[in-house]
């Protein structure tokens, strides 16, 4: 975990003033994006984010959220089960259904009856997240929980709790303010 901290300070920790998705202000924002893309951060949060899978007792059959913020995190953690030999598929959930081709609003390798963990890059309110759940299981998936690589402690894992889903966070906005 110290190295994903130090990658995330180094790389998606901003100190400053902004206005965050949520409509909050915050004087802390973290692009996550900037480590989860990067070949270390893939690396790091692969191995992190399935152990973290395993640890809760969590067996998907595939993991994936809302495009973009959970894209890399679940092909990193994709391609590590691949390299350890547990095969969890990943797949991203768009925010609306494709108006062309086959019109899907998830793509990848996810089927109807999957076990399923939702990704996220960063918690704050847990919209994306819920919005990610509820297209799941209208496609027939079977939530097991929600993995996050930061948790900003904003109200997001109240939120998703009280739809009935635990949040397990690699990392939270109180190891991020040091």
């Amino acid at each position: 975990m110290a190295a994903l901290k130090q990658l995330l300070l180094e790389r998606s920790v901003k100190r400053g003033s902004f206005v965050l998705a949520s409509g909050k202000h915050s004087d802390i924002y973290v692009d996550a994006r900037l480590t989860t893309m990067s070949p270390e951060g893939m690396l790091i949060i692969g191995k992190l984010g399935l152990a973290m899978i395993l640890e809760h007792s969590w067996h998907p059959d595939s993991i994936g959220g809302l495009t973009m913020g959970a894209d890399p995190v679940a092909f990193a953690i994709s391609h590590t089960s691949a390299l350890e030999g547990s095969l969890l598929r990943a797949f991203s959930v768009r925010k609306e259904t494709k108006a062309h081709g086959t019109g899907n609003q998830i793509e990848g390798p996810f089927q109807k009856g999957d076990r399923v963990v939702v990704i996220e890059d960063v918690i704050t309110t847990g919209k994306s997240a819920i919005q990610a759940i509820d297209v799941i299981e209208r496609f027939g998936g079977n939530i097991l929980g929600v993995m996050a690589v930061v948790d900003r402690q904003d109200g997001g894992r109240e939120a998703i709790g009280a739809r009935g889903y635990e949040v397990v966070a690699l990392t939270n906005m109180g190891d991020l303010k040091t």
